[in-house]
């Protein structure tokens, strides 16, 4: 055999110095999100979710290069659901985190059958696909007692929910950088939260990861997730940055400029000590 041709390729020097640059801002993004939102501390049990996608696997790659350099020590177990779907390269996942000499356990659970036997025909079978696949992950997690849940969503994610929320769920709300799980159990982290998915598909081109795509299923993308993503591409297209500013209006929220009197205590605005407030609704049907 030519040993040359078992060399991996070398990359030209302006391509090596693209890639620094790619790979330092990810890693400085990561390394932002996690210390703005304190997402890892000394001691944590980090489970990174693996779902065989070019973001999760982005994801773990970043977190073992500063695992190295951290101030702290945390552990890191790589994790992948099987959910046993027909025709899924059950190999792929444990020979590459084998080759990388990271911990890992591979969970299987045939979630795939319960969400073919109980979707009907035509539907989408993402949503429940995605809570059995989040409750098998939450109690393995506890089970194992892991600190830390990551998970491999971006910013573009994150602003994508935002407007499916807003515009299908009439809720201001997206996927916080690092939740508690409603159960209590688990605290969820996002490391990705500051990065583009541009550079997170640049980046999984340039290290070649072997990904899994996620149409195995045969499931097609949610149709509303596939027309926000679409808008806002479009809206890149013509206002580069416009994603970026949406992004950060999330983290410049000014609760008395909205409307949730929740939030926001209205009622007791500008009220006058020892006024009577009336009962507005009965006060209107009265009026009629």
């Amino acid at each position: 055999m030519n040993e040359q041709a078992t060399q991996p390729p070398i990359r030209p020097v302006k391509a090596r110095h693209e890639f620094g640059k790619l790979q330092q801002r990810l890693r400085r993004n990561v390394g932002k999100a996690i210390a703005d939102f304190n997402m890892i501390e000394e001691g944590d049990r980090v489970m990174v979710c693996l779902s065989g996608g070019k973001d999760s696997f982005a994801m773990l790659d970043i977190l073992l290069s500063l695992q190295k350099k951290a101030p702290i020590d945390f552990e890191i177990l790589a994790v992948n659901l099987d959910q046993k779907q027909p025709d899924f390269p059950e190999h792929v996942l444990p020979a590459y985190l084998t080759s990388l000499g990271v911990p890992f356990h591979i969970l299987e659970q045939d979630t795939y059958s319960v969400v073919k036997r109980v979707v009907p025909e035509g539907k989408t079978l993402c949503g429940l696909c995605s809570r059995l696949r989040r409750g098998s992950l939450y109690t393995f997690a506890k089970a194992r007692s892991m600190t830390k849940i990551a998970l491999g969503h971006h910013r573009d994610d994150i602003v994508e929910t935002l407007f499916l929320n807003m515009f299908f769920g009439s809720k201001l709300k997206s996927m916080p950088p690092k939740l508690q799980s409603d159960d209590g159990d688990n605290i969820v982290i996002r490391p990705l939260a500051y990065c583009r998915e541009t550079d997170l598909t640049a980046y999984a081109d340039a290290r070649q990861f072997p990904i899994i795509p996620c149409n195995l299923c045969g499931s097609q993308e949610h149709l509303q997730r596939k027309q926000i993503k679409q808008m806002l591409g479009d809206w890149e297209k013509k206002h580069p940055g416009r994603v970026e500013n949406v992004f950060r209006s999330l983290q410049n929220v000014v609760p008395s400029h909205l409307a949730d009197p929740v939030l926001y205590d209205f009622a007791n605005l500008g009220a006058r000590e020892g006024g009577k407030r009336p009962n507005v609704v009965q006060w209107l049907i009265e009026g009629e």
